[in-house]
């Protein structure tokens, strides 16, 4: 699982990855997002909550191939679902492949893997 950390980030600007963190790399925005994985370990419990609602949605919306869906956790830890990408980018350096490598997944499998779900 993946999270994106607003590292340095000026306050009162909204923690949201923009244009600017996806596109301007002389921005805030840009060196301001980080990417993070270890949530599994840290927080468990979150953990679990998260996999579960993305199954639920997987099972509710009828998904197939692949997606992502991306939450927003409040004060109390509670996860709110914010999209449901069902075309996310799966370019090298992307969030989508950056996960696959952090679970062992190669480049290579995971395009495999979502051909073979075709």
């Amino acid at each position: 699982m993946a999270e994106m950390r607003f590292d340095h980030w000026p306050q009162g600007k909204p923690r949201i990855v923009g244009y600017d963190a996806k596109w301007d790399e002389d921005s805030t925005g840009w060196h301001g997002t980080v990417r993070a994985f270890g949530v599994e370990t840290e927080e468990p419990r979150l953990a679990e909550a998260l996999k579960t609602s993305c199954e639920r949605v997987w099972d509710l919306f009828g998904l197939s191939g692949f997606a992502r869906v991306d939450f927003r956790v409040d004060s109390e830890g509670t996860p709110l679902i914010l999209e449901i990408n069902t075309n996310p980018c799966i370019s090298p350096d992307a969030g989508f492949a950056a996960a696959a490598a952090a679970a062992g997944m190669s480049y290579e499998a995971l395009i495999e893997a979502i051909v073979e779900a075709a």
